[in-house]
């Protein structure tokens, strides 16, 4: 069983990104930038967006964080949007979800330039993706891809499973999993909480990802030996032996599963990690491309 190492690899890109943007210092020009839009006070969100503040500071790239209080209007969040749609020194503009009750995610989300797209989740943006162009796809599923790629794991014509059909993760996994391309060519199948029996899904899979926010779910009975699992789960378990009370677990129970597994992602230490460094890679297309443009 070989580990697929989410840490490492995202320090590895961070690492390849922060070369590339010392060159365009030396040589004078812009650098990427991206802005963080945060309403409210959710205590994650507000890590979450601290976090990816921090990256863009350790690879050198521009960023900002605009906090707004939860009763802001969703006239004056759509403002703030299109003054960044049009500002020239961030690339990348992400709006932290969820937003507060009365503000309509999707007409935010729809307000973001597709050239600024770098969460991946415009409709535009989508649809590329569906029809095989190139686009914005959302940091997850995109770590996903990644970590496949640079382990080298082939998925021409293997089976791919996907437990979990949201539109952050499961959809987009499975469509970039059967593009007709470089590490991709999958026969896929997307299961979830309609089917009578789960496991009559999961135990077909070569390559299983699990995105369905259900602590330890998979069990050891329900993959097939040497199986590549994805665990994309993120779940509080209370824990009375930790000093937080709680601990973090996967959707899949990775004592049980790891040993009949060929690979798999720890948690924390896999998915999560991929998620921030692809936000970075993301700004840093949406850079080329304007940039592109303006030539």
């Amino acid at each position: 069983m070989i580990l697929l190492d989410g840490k490492k690899t995202a320090s590895e890109i961070r690492g390849e990104l922060k070369t590339e943007i010392s060159k365009l210092v030396e040589q004078g020009k812009n650098i990427p930038g991206l802005v963080a839009i945060l309403v409210g006070e959710n205590p994650a969100s507000e890590i979450y967006v601290r976090s990816k503040a921090k990256d863009c500071e350790e690879i050198g790239m521009r960023s900002k964080v605009e906090k707004l209080p939860s009763d802001t209007s969703e006239t004056r969040l759509l403002d703030l949007v299109k003054q960044y749609n049009e500002d020239k020194n961030f690339h990348g503009i992400l709006v932290q979800l969820p937003l507060p009750k009365h503000i309509d995610e999707e007409k935010i989300i729809e307000a973001i330039s597709p050239k600024k797209d770098v969460d991946g989740f415009h409709p535009i943006s989508i649809g590329n993706l569906v029809i095989g162009k190139d686009t914005f796809v959302s940091c997850t599923p995109a770590g996903i891809h990644e970590l496949l790629m640079r382990y080298k794991i082939e998925t021409k014509g293997r089976h791919v499973v996907v437990v979990g059909r949201s539109n952050i993760v499961g959809k987009p996994i499975a469509n970039i999993m059967l593009q007709k391309k470089d590490g991709a060519n999958s026969v896929v199948t997307i299961c979830h909480s309609a089917a009578k029996d789960i496991s009559d899904y999961t135990r077909q899979a070569d390559i299983l990802i699990a995105a369905i926010g259900s602590p330890k779910f998979i069990k050891k009975d329900m993959v097939k030996e040497g199986v590549v699992v994805v665990d994309v789960g993120i779940n509080r378990i209370e824990d009375k032996s930790s000093s937080k009370g709680y601990k973090i677990v996967g959707d899949v129970d990775f004592d049980e599963v790891a040993s009949k597994c060929s690979y798999i992602t720890p948690v924390p230490g896999g998915v999560g990690l991929m998620t921030r460094a692809m936000l970075l890679k993301n700004t840093f297309k949406a850079y080329k491309i304007y940039e592109s443009l303006k030539g």
